[in-house]
């Protein structure tokens, strides 16, 4: 579906359901976070901390709960960009133009949200970003919900990824208070492919096996799944210091519920065109495009999830 420029302003193009398909497609987080619709800047969403329920005695009171409770915030943060177009090269052809240039940045936008949501290692007020990463709220302590810092981040180390420390650091999860088989998901480096397919029983034999037609595990099915749970893979997946949509750091692997992914949505992401003829390109004789999207993130329990980091 062409993007068409009738009238002014900011036109949607996650309505273009390519553009959708590629956004999911290059960001995990985006297809598997539970979607949070926001009509203004912050969302506060209720969080609980468990009940707790005991035998009730005949003719006594019902046993009282002390979980606590609070709130997850929302805090909407924008994303965007400009692309120069020279007019000759717009003049024949301007939806088709526009279309591949909204599927790129579908693409970009697609890492950077995993990055910014997933890899960022330090705290929103260092790296600038409106909200906290997952890798760096495994690194803090939740009293709420009981997480202790760092419990459930691990560094593979010298060692490298093991058969042992994957199933390890899953087990982080399965044995929570969090875990739900249905929701769980990992989401993975496609560096992780390739040390996958390197783990060797004793015998020298590759543990994890591929069916003829692809698929891990020797499942008959087209989804790639690890130790029964869908996988998918994001080029955002490694560590950042303050985000970046190809990222330089460490690849890690996340293994969680996906329900406590939370995806505040303010704002699509959208294009607006700025033409040659009466914009600001009028003295270049160059069109602009600029691309925007402003999306919130939270964790809503830091104890659903589990990262492995490889190096």
């Amino acid at each position: 579906m062409a993007v068409s420029f009738t009238g002014a302003g900011w036109i949607p193009v996650e309505t273009n359901p390519d553009v959708i398909q590629k956004v999911q497609q290059a960001s995990a987080v985006e297809r598997w976070g539970n979607h949070v619709p926001m009509s203004s800047q912050t969302k506060y969403t209720p969080r609980s901390g468990g009940v707790v329920i005991g035998r009730w005695a005949k003719s006594t009171s019902a046993p009282a709960d002390s979980s606590g409770n609070d709130s997850v915030l929302l805090n909407a943060d924008k994303f965007g960009g400009k692309v120069t177009v020279a007019e000759e090269d717009m003049a024949d052809s301007l939806a088709s133009i526009v279309d591949t240039k909204s599927m790129d940045a579908a693409t970009s936008y697609g890492k950077l949200f995993d990055n910014v949501t997933l890899g960022i290692t330090a705290a929103k007020g260092t790296s600038g970003w409106g909200f906290d990463s997952l890798y760096y709220l495994l690194t803090q302590a939740d009293s709420t919900t009981g997480y202790t810092a760092n419990a459930n981040l691990t560094l593979a180390g010298t060692g490298g990824i093991t058969y042992d420390n994957l199933s390890a650091s899953l087990g982080q999860i399965e044995q929570g208070d969090y875990f739900d088989p249905a929701q769980t998901v990992v989401i993975a480096h496609p560096s992780f492919a390739q040390t996958l397919r390197g783990i060797k029983d004793g015998s020298n034999r590759p543990i994890f096996n591929e069916s003829t037609n692809g698929t891990a595990g020797g499942g008959q099915g087209g989804t790639v799944t690890l130790f029964g749970y869908t996988l998918q893979w994001s080029l955002g997946a490694k560590t950042s210091a303050a985000g970046s949509p190809s990222p330089t750091g460490k690849p890690f692997i996340v293994f969680g519920n996906r329900q406590y992914l939370q995806v505040g949505d303010r704002d699509p992401l959208a294009v607006n065109f700025q033409d040659s003829q009466t914009g600001i390109g009028v003295d270049t004789d160059e069109n602009v495009l600029y691309f925007r999207a402003r999306k919130a993130f939270a964790v809503g329990a830091p104890g659903a999830f589990a990262i492995l980091v490889n190096g």
